[in-house]
């Protein structure tokens, strides 16, 4: 057995003990909260109140920011009663409370809110409460059920974080592999290239993501909002994600300054003074590096829950790694084409190895932390998400492998390349050819006498990948390995970007807790139809309407309304309106809006807290003048 099989066995064997350890943990971990978590309202959640209060007052787990429109309260009809802006409690940063009017009406009032967490992610939800006695309600609180975001906007946002993530990969893991592997690397144009896109890509997501931050976190769109409230309201943002990326910004402008001075001096190859220089812009780099993945770490899940003092530089340190794996590989993929050695290949290979060595610890050790529980790793999107990355990382292990025994075929194919000239590796991984003869045995600079007459060849052209068809096969079959792996690169890091913008796993079972929910649906679907006829000559102006009302898993009811003519086609009128009341409680009429939906069909939704014989108020207007109503008996919660 070669000494680098037994070395490559000991690193396997590390590496699952390491596996296995981080596992036990995790089996035997608790489920310390890690997010943001609604813990009380007052009012309290379907509770029933003599008078009407001054205020509503939510308590959170942890300290929150809130945007404008933070807090909104709906009467029974749908009218918003809060007065002034949404604050924190007493100074208190895991409060938020919105004053209420002085008039209000006895009847359920719906609160909708959405706040950012401290991992910079807007949460939102809603619950009811009512004054004197509970009450229909034109709200659903589905509806509000989850963060309100632009669709837009929240594509463009998520978007512009991927290529963030990916341009840093590039950049540091480029810089890394040219520093440590491939000095030389600094005056190949494909890899000046690649730091050049690494670093106007960093640059233009975090500006966008600047520009993008306060519509993602208000809610809104692209164009100011129409809605005065909002509009003029106080925004009140989250300033760490803008300091954060400000840092990052100021960040760029100094790897701008470094960039220059890596590709000046590296390609001078070969001076006493280019290694010193190695030796600073590495420590100069690394520094760059830590600097630009604190902006990620510090306002992302590791900023908060159990063990931040740990948490932070673990992820940070996970960040790296996977830069100076998926960046190295790009750097790598372009390097086999520009005359790449076999020594910087190998050099590489330590690096990845190293790199998934420190991927696979710190990311065990954070999917304990944000996950918690087995049930969450399956039941969660955080903990599916988190699945399919590690699905797509055992994939580029599995490349790296047989990338890595290519590599030994062509370490091989160096041995035998020039029958009876003896190889062996000269420092720093360099082929050493060897051959006897009288003094010198070679010329050039790189030729230089050794003992007993023979001649040593040193450089990097001495270890170019072998020659001949085989040569050149395992060369491909090489570049097609690394290209796979830099394909499920791309995979990997779009999955990161998806588990960054999600909660973890013990929040999603938090988010289901009693508080942050409304109240249990109804029992069961009501049905009922209904005859019109509105007097017009048109065939659309008299048939039947078959009205159903289908339990909401948030609560409510989703309303449902189909209209035939007497011939059974669809009837096409240009307005339907429909109200329910409920006489037994004076309660009523309750308009509930319907919008079109398909030929014949109108929708909408309702929130019916109280059981009874409720009376459905139909009307039907086929034309300009020609317009009738109808009534019909519905047994709801019976």
């Amino acid at each position: 057995m070669t000494t680098g099989s037994v070395r490559v066995r000991r690193a396997v064997g590390a590496l699952l003990a390491v596996l296995a350890a981080v596992l036990t943990v995790l089996a035997a971990a608790g489920s310390a909260s890690a997010h943001a978590e609604l813990e009380s309202t007052d009012p309290a959640q379907n509770s029933v109140v003599r008078t009407a209060p001054s205020a509503v007052t939510l308590t959170f787990g942890e300290g929150i920011t809130l945007p404008s429109a933070s807090l909104r309260v709906f009467d029974p009809e749908g009218r918003r009663v809060e007065r002034g802006t949404p604050e924190h409690a007493a100074g208190r940063d895991d409060t938020a409370r919105v004053a209420l009017r002085d008039d209000l009406a006895d009847g359920t009032y719906t609160v909708a809110w959405q706040v950012i967490s401290a991992d910079s992610h807007p949460l939102g939800g809603a619950f009811t409460f009512s004054i004197g006695a509970p009450s229909a309600s034109s709200v659903s609180a589905e509806e509000f059920q989850g963060a309100r975001t632009d669709g837009l906007i929240s594509f463009l946002y998520g978007t512009a974080g991927a290529v963030a993530y990916g341009s840093f990969a590039l950049l540091a893991g480029a810089v890394a592999f040219v520093l440590v592997c491939w000095p030389a690397g600094a005056s190949v144009r494909p890899v000046q290239k690649l730091l050049a896109a690494g670093w106007i890509g960093l640059l233009g997501s975090t500006v966008i993501l600047m520009m993008l931050r306060g519509p993602y976190e208000q809610g809104g769109g692209l164009l100011p909002s129409e809605d005065p409230a909002i509009a003029q309201a106080h925004v009140d943002v989250d300033e760490r994600i803008y300091f954060a990326l400000a840092a990052r910004l100021l960040l760029l402008v100094a790897s701008a300054v470094f960039l220059v001075l890596l590709v000046g001096q590296l390609g001078q190859s070969g001076t006493e003074a280019t290694r010193r220089s190695r030796a600073r812009l590495g420590a100069a780099g690394l520094a760059l590096a830590a600097g630009t993945a604190f902006t990620w770490v510090t306002t992302d899940h590791a900023s908060e829950g159990p063990q931040v003092w740990l948490a932070l530089p673990l992820t940070a340190l996970h960040l790296l790694a996977m830069a100076a794996w998926l960046g190295g590989l790009a750097t790598l993929a372009a390097g086999l084409r520009h005359g790449l050695a076999p020594a910087a290949v190998r050099r590489f290979s330590v690096v990845a190895l190293s790199s998934v060595t420190v991927l696979v610890a710190t990311g065990l050790y954070r999917a304990w932390r944000e996950v918690g529980t087995w049930d969450a790793l399956f039941d969660t999107r955080y903990g599916q998400l988190l699945l399919i990355k590690g699905g797509f990382v055992t994939v580029m292990v599995a490349a790296a492998w047989v990338s890595r025994s290519r590599l030994a075929r062509l370490r091989a194919g160096e041995q035998s390349a020039e029958s009876g000239e003896p190889v062996r590796t000269g420092e720093e991984g360099k082929s050493v050819r060897t051959s006897e003869g009288g003094g010198s045995g070679g010329s050039g600079e790189n030729a230089r006498p050794s003992r007993g007459g023979v001649s040593v060849q040193v450089g990097e052209d001495a270890g170019n990948l072998p020659p001949g068809d085989g040569g050149a096969s395992v060369r491909a079959g090489l570049r097609r390995s690394v290209l796979t792996e830099s394909a499920v690169a791309v995979a990997v890091l779009t999955v990161t970007t998806l588990l960054t913008s999600s909660p973890p796993g013990r929040t999603a079972d938090d988010e289901r807790s009693p508080v942050a929910t409304t109240s249990p649906a109804p029992a069961r679907t009501v049905t009922s139809r209904i005859p019109f006829d509105t007097g017009g000559g048109t065939p659309d102006a008299r048939g039947t309407a078959t009205l159903s009302l289908v339990p909401a898993k948030s609560g409510g009811y989703a309303v449902r309304l189909k209209l035939r003519r007497a011939d059974g086609r669809p009837a096409e009128v240009p307005e339907v309106r429909l109200a329910l009341t409920l006489p037994a409680r004076d309660l009523g009429p309750l308009r509930v809006p319907l919008k079109p939906d398909g030929a014949g069909r109108w929708a909408g939704s309702v929130r019916l807290a109280l059981a009874g014989e409720w009376t459905a108020s139909m009307t039907v207007r086929s034309s300009d003048i020609d317009q009738t109503t109808s009534e019909q008996k519905l047994s709801i919660g019976g």
